[in-house]
């Protein structure tokens, strides 16, 4: 069985991510997405809100499943079973980082494969820090995250100018 592990802060899930997601699930028997505590990130979503946002994305493919996790992503694949760590890059600057703890990886799990995935070319400009800055700024953000997510940025949004 090949289990593959997407993680990330998914501060929010964006189009991108999701069609990671999809493409994934269609190569592996499993795909965990793994979202990230990430406090230093000071993310707009807590983890929880973050898990059930992509838990309700990703409801549509029967063999991908959420987790949420704290700590070193390398004892969360080994808790999960995962035996591929699946990397979305958008550009060459991803890959240089995402180089950089090849080596890291590689010597703590040293049976992990690990995939690079291009995003697919129209949504390679999309981030989850720049839907988060558009948002912030009162745009909408609704073209680049799946609508459920872009309906609780509005809400997350509308909840903090009022504050």
């Amino acid at each position: 069985m090949t289990r593959a592990l997407f993680p990330g802060t998914f501060d929010p899930l964006t189009l991108g991510h999701q069609d990671l997601i999809q493409r994934a699930a269609r190569l592996f028997d499993e795909v965990i997405v793994a979202i990230a505590m990430s406090p230093g990130k000071r993310p707009l979503f807590e983890l929880e809100e973050r898990v059930a946002l992509a838990r309700a994305v990703c409801a549509q493919w029967p063999n991908v499943r959420v987790d949420g996790f704290s700590g070193l992503l390398v004892d969360h694949l080994r808790q999960t079973g995962a035996n591929v760590l699946l990397r979305g890059v958008r550009s060459l600057s991803d890959f240089d980082y995402e180089q950089q703890l090849v080596g890291m990886y590689r010597r703590m799990v040293p049976d992990l494969e690990i995939l690079y995935m291009p995003t697919a070319a129209e949504l390679a400009f999309i981030s989850s820090t720049l839907v988060r800055e558009v948002a912030l700024h009162g745009g909408d953000v609704a073209c680049f995250v799946p609508p459920s997510v872009a309906e609780a940025v509005r809400a997350r949004i509308a909840g903090d100018h009022s504050a």
